[in-house]
């Protein structure tokens, strides 16, 4: 009886909405791509073989490269580190940061059980989204939020998708506003950032804004998986 209730006990909570387990047990979603076009992805943590056994210590872990020469190239990943801005933990004090495990929650617990009220936002421009993103984002760019006579649609779309509804000018309802979380490349990356203050600055509930502050090279960087690329 014991053992039954043990195997229970271990199925209830491998199987339970964790966070630390979500990146195993993996979340299903379904991308929307900037055509239209939708594909099924599972966002789970990617491993090869050839890095299954390596050892956390320093001599792998900690050289001038972060990692050592020894270790398979399949195990690392290369990211330009001089570019762009550094940004804060918080941007906010009402507005919370998140990392990787509470994204995929986001995910997993919110996106996907009610996405009326919940969405996932890349703030970078289109090309960058098309070039891959996280499965299940939504391309908002940062610079559509700011009204531009000459991209009027761009402008009304970004604030419907949103939930803002346009009343007239600098007037708008936020009744329906969705929780938004926001990302854009990393934490030297200051277009989600600009979204953000953007949307502060004309009156968005700031406790329905979330910011995932490494973005897509913290995402790539823990091997989870972006969209392929469209062609």
């Amino acid at each position: 009886m014991k053992s039954l209730i043990l195997v229970l006990f271990a199925f209830v909570y491998l199987n339970a909405t964790n966070p630390i387990m979500l990146p195993l047990k993996g979340v299903e979603v379904e991308h929307t791509y900037s055509n239209g076009i939708k594909k099924r992805y599972l966002i789970e943590r990617n491993s090869y073989k050839e890095c299954l056994n390596l050892a956390v210590d320093v001599e792998t872990f900690q050289s001038e490269n972060l990692a050592s020469s020894k270790v398979n190239e399949k195990c690392k990943k290369t990211f330009i580190t001089t570019k762009g801005t550094i940004q804060p933990l918080q941007l906010h004090k009402d507005i919370k940061t998140y990392a990787e495990l509470e994204v995929l929650e986001f995910i997993e617990n919110n996106l996907k059980q009610n996405p009326k009220n919940y969405i996932l936002v890349d703030s970078r421009t289109k090309d960058w989204f098309d070039k891959g993103t996280i499965p299940s984002a939504t391309n908002i760019p940062y610079d559509e939020l700011e009204y531009d006579e000459d991209f009027k649609l761009e402008y009304e779309r970004a604030f419907k998708l949103l939930g803002i509804k346009i009343l007239k000018k600098d007037e708008y309802d936020f009744s329906k506003a969705k929780t938004a979380l926001f990302f854009c490349n990393a934490s030297w990356c200051a277009q989600s950032p600009r979204a953000i203050k953007t949307l502060i600055k004309i009156g968005f509930p700031k406790d329905k804004i979330l910011w995932y502050r490494g973005g897509v090279a913290s995402w790539v960087g823990v091997s989870l998986p972006l969209t392929e690329e469209l062609k």
